[in-house]
């Protein structure tokens, strides 16, 4: 069910939620959190859909703020509010309101957000391009026991992941750590049949790749080995190499969703590992709500280089 409506308020939202589930014959319960999407109007389709597939996992009533402040005075004169609501259909058992604020009232989202909560439930709030300079401290993120954004959405993620290490606070946390999960199972998995010491590492990616830097970051706090960062043709991770005294540890993905596995001593592998899905990485972030303490050690570790002419790759 789909409910359109302009100039509105958020007890008026409210109001239209509660006829829309009476509509359809089902009450607003089994919702486990309020997911709260900010984004703009080029990004809210992907950012949606994606929220939608995670939601079915996890049901959620989804808020997206889409800030329209205006460029001209008549413009931000103009404060507005419209909203669609929709119940049920492609929602399944979860809500979405797409909140469009115009005007002066694009700065004050947490005002229309607040009353839209779900009583005594978790709230997650999600940028999925520009975040603001401290997440926590936003009005929007102030509200979330989860804050999520993405590195590699924006078009300087080196300077976004060192901007997030300035301003971490628990319950933060990035999408480009999130794509790092498969990788570090594998690796703590493969570290523990070799049963060796690691003397240092190479990862193997593309420019400026957040998901690899963290990567580095994570074997420099982990490992405290040097870390040695080639670039590749892609896409993203595509080779981590671990170094050590019985031979190398090395999972190699070039393209596709398969990787190869060698570990000194052990036949070589076939993985899975493919390039994962936005809706399956905010649906693994959904899962935990607590402080991710890894990802905020690996976040403010340094890397440190190996030295001239050791641990080139093979």
């Amino acid at each position: 069910m789909k409910t359109d409506l302009t100039n509105t308020t958020s007890s008026k939202i409210n109001a239209a939620l509660v006829r829309a589930r009476r509509a359809i014959g089902s009450p607003a319960v089994g919702m486990v959190l309020t997911l709260v999407v900010v984004t703009d109007e080029a990004n809210h389709y992907d950012a949606l859909k994606a929220a939608a597939d995670a939601s079915r996992e996890h049901p959620s009533r989804i808020l997206v703020v889409i800030k329209r402040p205006g460029r001209s005075p008549r413009e931000r004169g103009d404060s507005r509010l419209d909203a669609e609501v929709r119940v049920g259909g492609a929602e399944g058992s979860g809500e979405t309101v797409l909140l469009r604020l115009r005007g002066e009232l694009a700065q004050h989202a947490e005002a229309v957000v607040l009353p839209l909560l779900l009583p005594d439930a978790p709230v997650v709030v999600w940028w999925p391009v520009d975040a603001p300079d401290h997440p926590a401290r936003d009005p929007l993120g102030a509200l979330a026991q989860r804050r999520i954004t993405d590195a590699y959405a924006v078009e300087r993620p080196l300077e976004q992941l060192a901007a997030r290490a300035a301003s971490y606070a628990p319950g933060d946390t990035d999408l480009a750590w999130t794509r790092l999960t498969p990788w570090r199972s594998m690796l703590a998995a493969a570290l523990d049949q070799a049963r060796t010491e690691v003397t240092s590492a190479v990862v193997e990616s593309e420019a400026d790749n957040p998901s690899a830097e963290l990567l580095a970051r994570w074997f420099a706090n982990r490992l405290r080995v040097p870390v040695e960062q080639v670039v590749t043709a892609g896409p993203v991770v595509t080779a981590v190499r671990l170094r050590t005294a019985t031979g190398d540890i090395h999972i190699d993905r070039p393209d596709g969703p398969v990787a190869t596995l060698s570990i000194p001593g052990q036949p070589t592998r076939t993985l899975a590992l493919k390039v994962r899905g936005t809706a399956e990485l905010i649906a693994e972030e959904l899962r935990r709500l607590d402080p991710d303490e890894a990802y905020a050690a690996a976040l403010r570790a340094r890397v440190t280089a190996p030295a001239a002419g050791h641990g080139q790759p093979g």
